[in-house]
């Protein structure tokens, strides 16, 4: 197996089966709906489709696409603090964005 195959795999593993364990570990009672709420927040990558080209595998998306910015990804952290009913959202798109960040830094 490659670098790049692996690469992948640890990528949409984040993505799609990781957050099964942080909702049974940090959301236990509804562990359920906050995973599917936090499979949810995928939806973030949209902003991709303002890029060109649309997918470069060589490319940052934090800090390049629009709602994987700086600003934003405070705002996802300040939804935590501030906001108890986007809890399990806010999570999901910080880890969403902890995922993206890996996928070129530690790819390298």
């Amino acid at each position: 197996m490659d670098s790049v195959t692996i690469r992948e795999i640890a990528h949409y593993f984040l993505h799609l089966v990781f957050p099964v364990f942080i909702a049974l570990i940090f959301f236990r009672k509804n562990w359920k709906k906050a995973y599917l709420m936090m499979l949810a927040t995928m939806l973030v990558d949209l902003d991709h489709i303002f890029a060109d080209p649309l997918f470069d595998p060589n490319r940052n998306s934090i800090g390049f696409h629009p709602l994987h910015t700086y600003p934003m990804i405070g705002l996802y952290a300040l939804s935590i603090i501030l906001r108890k009913g986007y809890k399990i959202v806010a999570v999901g798109l910080l880890f969403h964005m902890l995922t993206d960040f890996q996928d070129f830094y530690f790819w390298k």
